[in-house]
């Protein structure tokens, strides 16, 4: 069965066609902020299927929020695409396609991507932190997706208060991991701050968590970096005291850099954990960009099926 998977992700937009974990082709679009993105995403995806030869079977679609399941709708994602908010892209996928749909939050489809065909495939109690645009989490629990009452449980471990006297979160918290060690907290403290603007070299509109590691030496950006590395590990113990996995997945596009940040957020996080709590090991994806595809291909409605 070929899934169309469609990640819409806070910077741009991935699109894969799938069959299990086998990439049969993919593609990478911007994120424009607008409805246009999905007349977009259509006319790559026929491109993609006619060039792979392959029909679309289903679809699946991640995004970066709060996703309302029965409704097959966005109900929030702070800051972040307002035009779908409160849509159903389920049917927007089958009146598009023609074939069923399921819609996903991106990090609760990156961890069932790597614990079905992942780094951690096979395990039943996981968490899963990804580091980027923002901070998304997602947690397993004796092999179930945590979703609670509201479809909000698991997934807003990024918006963990690591600092009573840090920042305004967009979510409206206060000093959220997310709000000190983020793309977007760092944009806003590089444009408000023009010494860090200059040591990383980059305009502070089009930086990245990337250009910090890249600086890591600069005695300016060093103690930056230092911050977000306590900030995303103080982050990975609250879902660890709250969630007592086996394993913790650390994914995204930072993690390409997972021989300098791994170890140093591994021993953070074993040394602030309760004393007598399991040290659960940090393994990250040898490929996070797929980690979403991969976990809607796991998920996607099969055609045959009610």
């Amino acid at each position: 069965m070929t899934v169309l998977c469609v990640d819409f992700g806070g910077t741009e937009i991935k699109l894969g066609m799938l069959d299990d974990a086998n990439i049969l082709t993919s593609a990478t679009l911007p994120n424009t902020g607008n409805e246009a993105d999905l007349d977009a995403v259509r006319d790559a995806a026929f491109r993609m299927s006619t060039a792979s030869e392959s029909p679309i079977d289903a679809v699946g679609i991640a995004v970066p929020g709060v996703v309302d399941r029965k409704r097959g709708a966005l109900v929030a994602a702070h800051d972040k695409y307002d035009w779908a908010t409160g849509r159903d892209l389920r049917v927007w996928a089958t009146e598009t396609f023609d074939v069923p749909a399921v819609i996903e939050n991106d990090a609760r489809a990156a961890l069932l991507g790597e614990t079905t065909f992942g780094c951690a495939a096979g395990e039943t109690d996981a968490v899963l932190v990804t580091l980027g645009t923002g901070i998304g989490t997602a947690a397993l629990i004796d092999g179930v997706l945590l979703r609670g009452a509201h479809d909000h449980a698991g997934i807003l471990g990024g918006h963990i208060t690591v600092d009573i006297d840090g920042p305004v979160c967009n979510c409206g918290n206060t000093g959220c991991a997310e709000a000190i060690a983020s793309t977007w907290a760092l944009r806003r403290d590089a444009a408000a701050d023009p010494v860090l603007a200059a040591a990383l070299g980059t305009e502070a509109q089009h930086l990245g968590i990337k250009d910090l590691i890249a600086h890591a030496d600069h005695p300016v950006v060093a103690p930056v970096l230092d911050r977000y590395l306590r900030a995303w590990g103080a982050a990975i113990v609250g879902v660890c005291h709250a969630y007592d996995p086996d394993v913790v997945i650390v994914s995204g596009g930072v993690m390409r850099s997972a021989d300098v940040l791994l170890p140093r957020l591994t021993e953070y996080v074993h040394s602030h954990l309760w004393s007598s709590s399991f040290r659960p090991p940090l393994l990250t994806p040898d490929a996070p960009e797929h980690s979403v595809l991969l976990g809607l291909s796991a998920a996607a409605p099969r055609k045959d099926l009610p």
